[in-house]
């Protein structure tokens, strides 16, 4: 390949392939929701049945990991407006990446105790 044709995987890229893996989660998510939501009209036992299955704490992280990814498409796709829509966006991309990172990571520590603080005093004890 003529060199300069290879892209470099800087901050740009990897917000994007990380924007898109988190749409398909959230996408499977909706998916697997939307089913297991619909047993109630078909057997509400066995709807009883699944989300009892969900009172683990296995899936209290899978819940967190479902808030992290909710969170970074949210704002990231934030980020992405302002990039396509602000006459400065492409300039400041970077530094609008990292502020992105920053607030996700200060909603993910909020989020730590009410997504995770049941399924840890099930472990641990209370």
């Amino acid at each position: 390949m003529p060199a300069g044709t290879l892209y470099r995987g800087r901050e740009g890229m990897w917000s994007w392939v990380a924007h898109r893996v988190t749409g398909v989660l959230i996408f499977f998510f909706l998916f697997v929701h939307v089913l297991d939501t619909s047993l109630v009209r078909v057997s509400p036992e066995a709807y009883d049945a699944v989300v009892a299955t969900y009172k683990n704490p296995l899936v209290a992280l899978m819940e967190y990991g479902l808030v992290a990814a909710i969170l970074f498409h949210a704002l990231n796709g934030l980020r992405v407006v302002a990039v396509d829509f602000w006459s400065k966006g492409a300039r400041y991309q970077k530094q609008m990446l990292w502020t992105v990172m920053a607030i996700w990571v200060v909603l993910m520590a909020g989020a730590l105790y009410p997504v995770l603080g049941h399924a840890a005093s099930e472990v641990f004890g209370s």
